[in-house]
């Protein structure tokens, strides 16, 4: 199979761009409450959220059309624990906005960070560009949960 890379990188960026906008649309009336918790130190604006979440999964798409385009037989096992974090990764923001589970949440995020953590072994083992461009992803989750724990302490 041949890998049309103009396209398949374009489409392996908006996958991930869609997913994340669609957990930030099912979950935006939860945001403007978020907006009056007490968050902890190194919070930041709210305006560095969406930026910051858009340069993620634009680097998760480019990496995961580089996994897609190798050749290696361990690509399909890798491109699936993509698939897990990505889903895991939409309900987050569902569970923690949307429906206020800030504890349960919490350890969904850790969840998501373990399963992220594996694909970028996996990744690493294909190609270890596409496991670099996920180092800001893993450290964004790290601070993420952070700020989860935080807010969940602040405001219970």
């Amino acid at each position: 199979m041949m890998c049309r890379r103009k396209s398949t990188y374009v489409t392996a960026i908006l996958i991930p761009l869609a997913v994340g906008g669609l957990s930030a649309l099912l979950s935006r009336n939860g945001m403007a409450a978020y907006q009056t918790l007490e968050k902890p130190p190194l919070s930041p604006p709210g305006v560095v959220f969406p930026i910051v979440w858009s340069i993620l999964y634009i680097l998760m798409g480019i990496s995961s059309a580089m996994i897609w385009c190798s050749e290696s037989q361990e690509k399909s096992q890798a491109l699936k624990l993509y698939a897990a974090q990505l889903a895991v990764n939409f309900f987050w923001s569902i569970f923690f906005f949307a429906f206020g589970w800030r504890l349960f949440a919490f350890f969904w995020l850790l969840l998501l960070l373990v399963l992220t953590a594996k694909m970028v072994k996996s990744f690493y083992q294909i190609d270890k560009k596409a496991a670099y461009l996920q180092i800001p992803y893993l450290l964004w989750l790290l601070f993420a949960a952070y700020l989860n724990f935080g807010v969940w302490m602040l405001n219970r």
